[in-house]
């Protein structure tokens, strides 16, 4: 299985602390050496940081670990390949637009007997997750050929989501760099860092950072990933069948089916 790593945030911040534990289990802590891939947005553009190799050797992930890209969304995936070859257009995330803003998506679990609709949105590489997320912009467009806010749209994530699950395992992340969309069908976690700020240790990593010296009393960033990344915080962990929409790190509204 892969593992996901996500952020909402309230001000523009780096992830170099989240993304720097991830990036150790993919083929050092543990087994996901298929590849990588991290978006950022800023404002509605999206730096994509992408690598087919085991994010544990790759010289692109010390790259993104060295550069403390500031984002108020950010998506990201450490891949051990089920389904498609290890190859750059099967690595997560994938974006498209729809709607004059850029979407991203990153999938964690696999799809049994999926077969789904042709529509505008087309796969590139061979993935299920990459076909799910093209099926899901598919629906939407064709329920809403205009733009509507998310909140209008929601029940058709919700409903696409709860499909998707019917076929197999499909825990999710969702953007379009204003909210960010959760759904959990086996394993999600999240914390919510806000002030009073803490230390926190990283499970994977012998790094800790003091969270009080880096922020401001008024940030809230929200941390989302398949398993937790530090071993000295409470981490929430999400029920089967669990959504959630963020924007500015909180929670804008949750439900379970």
């Amino acid at each position: 299985m892969c593992e996901l790593l996500g952020m909402s945030a309230n001000v523009p911040t780096d992830i170099v602390f989240s993304f720097t534990g991830l990036m150790q289990r993919g083929g050092g802590t543990g087994p996901h050496r298929d590849g990588w891939g991290i978006a950022f947005y800023e404002g509605r553009g999206v730096r994509l940081f992408q690598d087919p190799s085991a994010s544990v050797d790759s010289e692109v992930a010390r790259l993104v670990q060295r550069y403390p890209i500031k984002s108020e969304a950010v998506i990201g995936h450490i891949r051990q390949a089920n389904v498609g070859q290890v190859c750059l257009s099967n690595t997560h995330p994938f974006v498209r637009e729809m709607g004059g803003r850029y979407w991203t998506f990153a999938h964690n679990g696999q799809l049994a007997d999926f077969h789904p609709e042709p529509g505008l949105y087309r796969a590139v590489g061979d993935t299920d997750s990459e076909a799910a997320f093209c099926d899901l912009l598919n629906r939407v467009r064709r329920a809403f050929p205009e733009p509507v806010p998310v909140e209008v749209l929601l029940p058709t994530l919700v409903t696409a989501c709860a499909s998707y699950r019917e076929k197999g395992v499909f825990n999710c992340l969702l953007s379009d760099g204003d909210w960010l969309f959760t759904f959990c069908s086996t394993k999600l976690a999240w914390i919510t860092r806000r002030a009073p700020f803490g230390p926190a240790r990283l499970r994977d990593a012998d790094v800790t950072v003091d969270f009080q010296s880096e922020t401001t009393p008024n940030d809230v960033v929200t941390v989302i990933a398949t398993e937790p990344l530090t071993d000295n915080e409470n981490w929430t962990r999400m029920q089967g069948g669990e959504w959630m929409l963020w924007w500015r790190g909180e929670i804008v509204t949750q439900g379970r089916i």
